[in-house]
Formats: structure tokens, sequence, C-alpha cells
């Protein structure tokens, strides 16, 4: 069953990616967001070509190709870009067998434990202890992960201090018996990272994701192997041969791949087996509410290897005025601090048409 058309609906932050095949099913998919129109422009010319006419059921080996024939172009733009195709063609095969894609990868709909994620560095600890709070009353959170350092920081605070007060202020405000995360993104030196380490430690926190630059795989090693804690990573790396080194340096304790920066599931599948050999759980990054946190959550609860609980964004418009509106219904809604894997066939999600009827189109074709 071949492809006959591919489209993109985006702007500036998100694009979406519809794939139809010849007997006229069709699927949705998104690029990776951020500079979405830029990477719709590599979609049409670096994806399309390569992908019309090719197997819609069995499509593994076209997104290989795909990598062989853009070999001087790897990194991030072509998996951006590739991810819009892949997850569209995963969204169709799970319609045209019926079943949700959590089935297709071996896993099975329903409830998934998620953290409470926030983005903000320019709040004060106090308030971030009292949303934290707000959220585990009522929405029964169980965790939760906030920012220290400054973002790439080069050892530098948000505002001097902020680092020393938020880690014990929001960790007691909490209270016992939560799971605490905090994420440097990529902001310290080997030993500002191990002194911050040993005070998250000292406050009970568990996680400590990308302590140092995240290309600087020898240094979170370091940090590793100084701590008692988990420190993770990998939400920025696309390419396997970055995680075949940070695998085989011991850098991280728990893998964290993003599925849109990755190229897809197919190439996120290939990064947990690799976790799977060496004994390491997968985490994924999902710090949005668009599609990304949909397919990770069809991810993780078919990969044997998953880590405890799905990354949630809590931010909302303030934060990302981009992603409001984009689905019907409410398919993020927490329980118990617990969300729902769908079991309508695909994604389970549907595309709000206003929104689509607002966005930039484009189409590559077969003649």
């Amino acid at each position: 069953m071949r492809i006959t058309r591919l489209e993109t609906f985006g702007n500036e932050f998100l694009a979406f990616v519809r794939v139809t095949a010849e007997d006229g099913l069709t699927g949705w998919g998104q690029v990776s967001t951020y500079n979405a129109d830029i990477t719709a422009q590599v979609f049409h010319r670096q994806i399309a070509p390569h992908a019309l006419g090719t197997d819609a059921t069995d499509f593994a080996d076209t997104l290989a190709l795909i990598g062989e024939r853009e070999h001087k172009y790897p990194g991030s733009y072509l998996r951006r870009a590739m991810a819009g195709l892949d997850t569209a063609l995963w969204d169709m095969q799970g319609k045209r067998l019926s079943q949700p894609v959590v089935a297709l990868l071996g896993g099975t709909p329903g409830r998934l434990r998620a953290y409470a994620s926030s983005m903000k560095r320019d709040i004060t600890p106090e308030d971030e202890a009292a949303r934290f709070r707000a959220l585990r009353d009522t929405k029964g959170f169980t965790a939760f992960k906030w920012r220290v350092g400054r973002e790439c920081g080069r050892d530098q605070d948000e505002w001097p201090g902020r680092t020393e007060a938020v880690i014990p202020t929001v960790s007691r405000a909490l209270g016992d018996g939560i799971d605490k995360l905090v994420d440097a993104n990529s902001c310290y030196s080997p030993a500002r990272a191990i002194e911050v380490g040993k005070r998250l430690q000292d406050e009970g926190i568990g996680h400590f994701e990308e302590p140092c630059p995240y290309w600087e795989y020898d240094q979170t090693a370091e940090v590793r192997a100084a701590l008692d804690l988990d420190v993770t990573g990998g939400e920025q790396d696309c390419e396997f041969a970055s995680w075949a080194l940070m695998i085989a340096r011991r850098s991280v304790d728990v893998l964290q791949p993003d599925v849109m920066y990755m190229g897809g599931i197919t190439r996120t599948l290939e990064v947990a087996r690799m976790g799977a050999a060496a004994g390491l759980p997968v985490t994924p990054h999902a710090a949005n509410l668009s599609l990304v946190t949909m397919c990770t959550m069809h991810l993780l609860k078919a990969l044997p290897n998953a880590g405890r609980y799905l990354e949630l964004s809590i931010e909302g418009p303030d934060y990302y005025p981009w992603q409001e509106g984009l689905f019907l219904g409410d398919p993020y809604r927490v329980e118990d601090g617990h969300v729902t894997v769908p079991d309508a066939p695909g994604w389970g999600v549907d595309i709000n048409p206003d929104w689509l009827s607002r966005a930039t189109w484009q189409e590559t074709a077969l003649t």
C-alpha cells in the first residue's frame, strides 16, 4: 500500500503531518516543535521525495533509507522532520489494523503514572512549591520535577542563590512519599554539579537530569560516579553513535530520548533496545502537550525497560500559548496522578479542525 500524499499543517512552533495511502487511508503525525516552519521545509525537501511511493505498512527500511540518502545532513533537523513521517505512519497502521499504537508495540492501553514537570526558572521557590502542592492535592501527582541552575548556564544561576533556595523549599513543601526530580539543562561543570547533587541527595531528591553540558559525556560520567542518586540525560541526542558513546562512558543511570528529536517511534525503540542491553531504563523527554506526549504515552506502556513515569508538562498559556486548542477533548486529563493511554485506533486523539484551518498548509504528492 503505497504512500501517495504528504501534507504539513503548521506554524513557527508546531507542524502536524498527514500521510495518505493509495487506498485513501490517512494517518496523523507531527514534526518536532520549535522552528517547525523550517522543519516543514526540510520535510518536504528531504523526507517526502524518498517516502512517496514506498510501502506505508512496512516503513522501517524507508526511514533507514532516508538517513542514507541524506547522509550529508545528519543531525537534528533531519530527525525532527523524519518524526513527522514516522509518527503519521504508526497512526495509519493502527487505524488500518483497528488497534492503538501501544498494541502494535506490544503493550496495552490504560493508566500510566505521570510526573508533573515544571519548565519555569523565572519562578520563586515559594511559588513553585505552592503550585506543586496544589497539583499534589487536586490532581494526585506523586512525582514532580523542577529546574535548577540556568539553561546551559556555565555554572551560573537564574539569579544568585536560587538553586540553594529552590532545592529545600520545594522538596520540604512536598514532604515524604513523593518522587522528586530536578533538571539542570546542561548548566554545570562537574565540580559544581557534584556540589549541587549532594544537596539534592540531602533533600531526598532522586533524579538529577542533564547536570553538565549534554555533549560532554565524560563530564556527566564523572558526576554520576560521585553521586548516589540517578543521573539522567539524552533528550537532545538524536544519532545512534551518541547513544552508544553515552552508554559506553556510563554517563547516565536513565536514558531520556525525545521521540520527536530522535526521528520518531521506530528510532526511539532502537535506543530503548540499546538501553535494555545495558540494563538501563528509559524515561523519555516529553516537555509540552503537543503530540509528543501522546506518542510517548503509547511507547512507555509497551517498553520492557520503561522508567517509572511519564513526563507531563504542567505549563499552560502563559508559557506555551501555541499548544492551546491543538486537540479535541482532553487527551491529557490527569486522575490520581495518572493519564490514560487511549484504546482507540492509532494515537487515539483528534486534531482540532479549527487549528488546522489556521495553519500554513503544504503538500507533496505523487503525480
